[in-house]
C-alpha cells in the first residue's frame, strides 16, 4: 500500500475505482504497448490504451500504471491490480530508498527507468492506492482485457 498522508476518514470519503494495468513489447526491446481497465463503481469500464516505437517490458508496466492513475480526474481510493512483480516491488518497497539514495539502486547503479518511476511516484500521491499483484494469462478477466489492449 502506498501512503499518502491522508487520514482514514478522509481516503473513506474518496471515490473508490479498481484498476487493472498490463504492459510488454516483442522482442524486449522493441515496439511495446501498455493497456489499463478503470472499473468505477457504479459506471462503465473505461479502457485506456498506446504504443510506443522503441521500449521495454518494464517501461510500459510503468505507463500503463500513470497514464491509469493520470486519468482519475479527482483524488481516488484505488485498487490497481498488476501482473508485473517488478512495478509493485518498485512502488511499495523500493521507491522509498531510491528517493533517499537520490536514484541509486543499492548496488549503487542508477535507478532504470527513473523518468517513469518519477511521473508515476507524483501521480500516485494524489491517491490513496493499494497495490495488488495478479497472476498474468490465468484467467482474470480485467488483467485478460488490459493485456489485450
Amino acid at each position: 500500500m502506498k501512503s499518502t498522508g491522508m487520514t482514514p476518514s478522509t481516503a473513506d470519503s474518496l471515490p473508490h475505482v479498481t484498476i487493472y494495468t498490463d504492459g510488454g513489447c516483442k522482442p524486449n526491446p522493441g515496439p511495446g504497448g501498455w493497456g489499463a481497465v478503470i472499473l468505477p463503481v457504479d459506471a462503465d469500464p473505461i479502457e485506456l490504451y498506446g504504443s510506443v516505437e522503441e521500449t521495454t517490458n518494464n517501461r510500459m508496466e510503468i505507463l500503463a500504471a500513470r497514464e491509469a492513475l493520470g486519468s482519475l480526474e479527482e483524488p481516488s481510493r484505488v485498487d490497481l491490480y498488476t501482473d508485473s512483480a517488478y512495478l509493485k516491488n518498485g512502488i511499495t518497497r523500493w521507491i522509498e530508498g531510491w528517493r533517499s539514495r537520490g536514484w541509486i539502486t543499492t548496488a549503487k547503479t542508477p535507478v532504470q527507468n527513473r523518468d517513469l518511476w518519477q511521473a508515476l511516484d507524483e501521480e500516485a500521491g494524489r491517491h490513496e492506492i493499494d497495490w495488488h499483484w495478479v497472476e498474468g494469462h490465468s484467467g482474470d478477466r480485467w488483467n485478460e482485457r488490459a493485456h489485450e489492449l
